[in-house]
């Protein structure tokens, strides 16, 4: 089993770095668990705080060691925080550094390191460590900046610890895309697909949505979907919206039958024509998977029902986003997004 420690603070220094740690064990081998570390760009799929993540590699030596910067978007505190860091990873001393680039209030200051140590038995033993300064110093910021630490670090880790064990069972993951053809505008399209506090009126499966966007651009969506058999499922997600290009998203909260599901709408003009299409990486829950389909039901069973689910509500979208743009394209505008 998995042991997540507490976390283990250090004194504040006299300039007012504040210093913690949180360790876990993992009952996987060290290799796996640098993997899922060190390839930022997955760190959404088991990570519940990681919205999205976009690297840059920067420099790479002849010894293995590279240089990379992330535009990171994740949840802290319930908030929707952006920032950038640089990271070094070195896989001969299995450790990796980053420092924030740029920083968002409350911190001023923020940077740290994973250490990774092989253990008797195939297991590893990962330490993250943080080390930040608030704004001005200020103490409320400060403790801001702790809770939120605390409650990422512990998610991240844990989450860390359940995927290393699975990692490596690909029938648990489900990549796929749906697409359409629009003889429209592009921007048309994108306005559709950003604006789904609309979408109540215009797409039936959607019975309800609740759209709060206090930043340009990042959204938080909670929206009713109906499904084919009049049930209503709840879902909540984080968009964030990239005019007029893309609108990459994650839900926050699931079904059951999902541990993790991460998206995007994507809008590309080629020439007189528009491809827009919505992506989808799952990870599938497989404790769930008879509790919902029933006793027979299979890891099988359970790839083909949410990707048909996930599908058919994708093809919605997109079909009504293309109806939309050509009309307007057509007969000039019909509503407005």
């Amino acid at each position: 089993m998995s042991t997540l420690t507490e976390v283990v603070p250090a004194p504040a220094d006299a300039a007012g770095t504040r210093v913690v740690e949180h360790v876990v064990e993992v009952d996987a081998p060290v290799e796996r668990v640098w993997r899922l570390i060190a390839d930022a760009t997955e760190w959404p799929l088991f990570f519940p705080p990681s919205v999205h993540v976009e690297r840059s590699l920067l420099e790479r030596s002849a010894g293995g060691v590279e240089t990379e910067r992330l535009a990171i978007w994740a949840t802290a505190n319930g908030e929707v925080k952006h920032w950038t860091s640089r990271r070094r990873l070195d896989p001969a001393a299995r450790a990796i550094t980053f420092r924030q680039e740029r920083s968002v209030a409350p911190v001023a200051s923020m940077g740290g390191e994973w250490t990774f140590e092989e253990l008797p038995g195939g297991r590893t033993r990962v330490l993250l460590q943080h080390d930040f300064r608030a704004v001005d110093d200020d103490p409320e910021g400060l403790a801001w900046i702790e809770r939120a630490v605390d409650t990422n670090s512990t998610a991240e880790l844990a989450g860390l610890a359940r995927l290393a064990v699975r990692a490596g069972s690909d029938e648990l993951r489900l990549d796929f895309e749906d697409a359409v053809q629009v003889t429209g505008s592009a921007q048309d399209v994108y306005d559709f697909l950003d604006a789904a506090r609309l979408w109540p009126q215009r797409l039936g499966h959607v019975a309800a949505v609740e759209l709060i966007e206090t930043v340009p651009g990042q959204q938080v969506l909670r929206m009713d979907t109906r499904a084919v058999d009049g049930s209503v499922h709840t879902t909540e997600s984080v968009r964030i919206c990239t005019p007029v290009e893309r609108i990459v998203y994650k839900q926050t909260k699931v079904p059951a039958l999902m541990t993790a599901h991460t998206g995007r709408w994507a809008v590309i003009t080629d020439g007189d024509v528009v491809r827009a299409s919505s992506q989808h990486t799952v990870l599938l829950n497989p404790d769930a998977v008879t509790a919902v389909l029933g006793p027979d039901a299979t890891i099988d069973t359970a790839r083909e029902f949410v990707h048909r689910a996930l599908s058919t509500n994708s093809m919605l979208t997109l079909t009504h986003a293309k109806r939309f743009a050509e009309q307007r394209a057509t007969a000039g505008p019909l509503d407005q997004p």
